[in-house]
């Protein structure tokens, strides 16, 4: 088939560093060139791809120059698809619900993936105006803000098996990755850490509108030694950080789509501290991968079990229910359904 994929601009495909929405779009793509479709990624210039690559801007917004109106490179974005649809069998929109104007005028059957939370204001109206576009989610809890979206089918996020490494050490630190955001729960992994008296590392980006919120919460907190920051993390470091942590604190205090990180740290066979709230029980299957937890005490009692875990269970359930080979055959499911209705 002849696939178009549209990504975000605000990131390369891959990543340099933090974005999980385009990290997962860059092993979607490389799939499903794999299966033998003809794929063509419209994505900044920077991006890498085993498909065909549609340079929309020559660089990615976050790193490249400044001063790019993102609305702006949303336009060129739209209007880049608009003028090839036609030479597609499916379109596959990653960038939420802006192009499904254009989309739905095509002829050219389409498909979005959302990737983010679901219950922002307006969002409903926005949906409520395309009863017929096809939708899918990361998990099934994404839905419940919008059930009546014509969701076609719920496709976990994968990763290919060979991206990370596994290591059956029991790990040396407790790990936190993400964004430092008060959602993601950064100041409740410190206070987990300290209280089980573990070294917790923290590999993450502070947003420019978190800044004084880590000025205020976090910074204190940092030591160096028992609490420290390395910042952001590329794939190799990221496997290294991972593979040697005792687990993954995942305290999040929002309705998580996905959670890809839990996916990656899996991958690495290390075992998965993740609070009750979004997509954590479809991802973290409770003492087996890490343990779901309600609360702080909680979340203590299960840092000196998860020692217990085998790391070898944990990669074979990652590579069962969460490898990017899976996601692939199942998008390509629902693109060849969508091909036989047009």
């Amino acid at each position: 088939m002849r696939i178009a994929q549209l990504a975000p601009l605000a990131e390369s495909v891959p990543p340099k560093l933090y974005g999980g929405t385009e990290r997962v779009i860059a092993w979607l793509v490389d799939e499903l060139v794999d299966l033998g479709h003809d794929v063509t990624l419209f994505a900044s210039g920077d991006s890498r791809t085993k498909g065909k690559l549609h340079a929309v801007l020559p660089r990615a917004l976050r790193l490249g120059r400044k001063g790019v109106d993102p609305n702006a490179a949303c336009a060129l974005l739209i209007e880049a698809i608009a003028g090839r649809a036609r030479d597609f069998d499916v379109i596959h929109s990653h960038v939420d619900w802006l192009p499904l104007p254009v989309l739905n005028r095509t002829g050219v059957p389409f498909l979005t993936t959302m990737h983010g939370r679901l219950d922002l204001p307006g969002l409903s109206d926005v949906i409520g105006a395309f009863p017929q576009a096809p939708f899918v989610s990361i998990s099934d809890n994404q839905r419940r803000p919008l059930p009546d979206a014509n969701w076609v089918a719920t496709i976990p996020h994968g990763l290919p098996k060979e991206q990370f490494r596994p290591s059956y050490g029991a790990g040396s630190y407790l790990a936190f990755l993400g964004r430092l955001t008060a959602e993601k729960g950064p100041e409740a992994a410190i206070r987990i850490a300290r209280a089980v008296r573990m070294p917790l590392r923290i590999a993450a980006k502070i947003p420019r509108a978190e800044t004084t919120y880590f000025k205020k919460k976090l910074e204190p907190e940092i030591d160096g030694e028992d609490i420290l920051l390395i910042g952001e993390v590329g794939d190799v470091r990221k496997q290294t950080f991972l593979a040697g942590a005792a687990a993954l604190l995942f305290p999040i205090d929002w309705p998580e789509p996905f959670g890809l990180v839990m996916i990656e740290a899996m991958a690495c066979g290390t075992p998965v501290i993740a609070y009750r709230s979004g997509s954590v029980p479809e991802v973290v299957e409770d003492g087996v991968t890490g343990f779901i937890v309600d609360g702080e005490q909680h979340a203590i009692e299960a840092v000196k079990e998860a020692v217990r875990l085998d790391r070898r269970r944990i990669r074979a359930r990652f590579e069962e229910r969460f490898a990017a080979s899976r996601m692939a055959r199942e998008y390509e499911s629902r693109y060849r359904e969508l091909f036989a209705c047009r």
